[in-house]
């Protein structure tokens, strides 16, 4: 025959604060079910939801959304794309130059992403998209760059088309009370493409 054990005493508090909570809640239930103070309470609640937001909400919002996903996209153009240039790191024979171009497509990928959404957060306010809304061919033209710039073929001209692009969305975002600062995202979110 087994020996019982001692049962541990947080297990033992932690069983009976559930067995009361549960008692004390059908006991509460029972007493005065179907009371017109009750339906009146329950209709109150429902009654309660909340509406749907305003056009003034729903611009200040979309002016948010775009300028959260503008500033990843131009946080991740500099740090992963503009700077490596600058420094050199996209020249053949430089150390780290595989690596460099590795990421550097990523980022691409990742402001092409963060761009288009951005442009659609743009829609929900009339003045941003009104600014926006010559860029979108300029924006579209980035998707095929990331690739190039995984390849190394033509860094310049692609560095030059992603830092180009970046700062005419900056431009409109502040002309249409939108100002965007650079948001640098993590490496989790480059390759989660977020």
């Amino acid at each position: 025959m087994p020996v019982p054990t001692a049962v541990p005493a947080r297990r033992l508090i932690a069983a009976l604060t559930l067995c009361c909570a549960l008692l004390a809640g059908t006991t509460a239930c029972s007493r005065g079910a179907g009371t017109a103070q009750d339906t009146a309470a329950v209709v109150a609640v429902a009654a309660a939801t909340p509406s749907p937001s305003t056009s003034a909400e729903r611009q200040k919002f979309a002016k948010t959304r775009f300028v959260a996903n503008a500033g990843l996209a131009a946080g991740a153009t500099y740090q992963w794309i503009v700077k490596p240039w600058k420094a050199g790191k996209f020249k053949k024979g430089a150390h780290g130059r595989r690596f460099a171009l590795v990421k550097a497509g990523l980022a691409g990928a990742f402001a092409y992403n963060r761009l288009k959404a951005a442009t659609r957060n743009a829609q929900g306010d009339p003045a941003l998209s009104k600014a926006l809304a010559p860029l979108g061919a300029g924006i579209a033209a980035l998707k095929d760059l990331p690739s190039r710039l995984r390849k190394g073929e033509s860094t310049d001209s692609t560095v030059s088309s992603f830092d180009d692009i970046i700062n005419k969305v900056k431009d409109a975002g502040k002309s249409a009370g939108a100002e965007v600062t650079d948001k640098v995202p993590s490496a989790g979110e480059l390759t989660g493409g977020s």
